[in-house]
């Protein structure tokens, strides 16, 4: 799929959704920034063709996304991760409980999935 760039609007979108993020979101952000995690460099809220992803670590195309129920069997999800993986990108999932209860494995499973870009996302 060819690069699109990316429009003023989607740039604007990007930036009031770093401006509005979830607690979980936040709690993980606290881990990720500044190559906290392991020296692994991170982005917040990236603008990837039509889509805006949580959390991309480009080195590793590995885009993580933090989900509240609403997310349960979505179209709209389901849309961008195929549009993702046809961009070459691994789209790990996380529930917003999970990062807010079990950080540590969250962190443990997002370097393995960094160091070894052979391993997929199970969901």
């Amino acid at each position: 799929m060819p690069h699109q760039p990316v429009t003023p609007a989607k740039r604007n979108f990007a930036r009031s959704m770093r401006r509005e993020s979830t607690d979980a979101e936040d709690r993980l952000w606290q881990e990720l920034r500044g190559r906290r995690l392991d020296n692994i460099k991170f982005r917040r809220q990236v603008p990837i063709g039509r889509f805006v992803a949580d959390f991309l670590c480009a080195e590793a195309k590995l885009v993580v996304e933090i989900d509240g129920s609403q997310h349960a069997e979505s179209r709209h999800d389901q849309e961008r991760d195929a549009e993702l993986k046809v961009r070459g990108f691994r789209v790990l999932r996380f529930w917003n409980d999970d990062v807010l209860k079990d950080l540590d494995a969250v962190c443990d499973t997002i370097i393995a999935y960094v160091r070894d870009e052979s391993l997929q996302p199970w969901r």
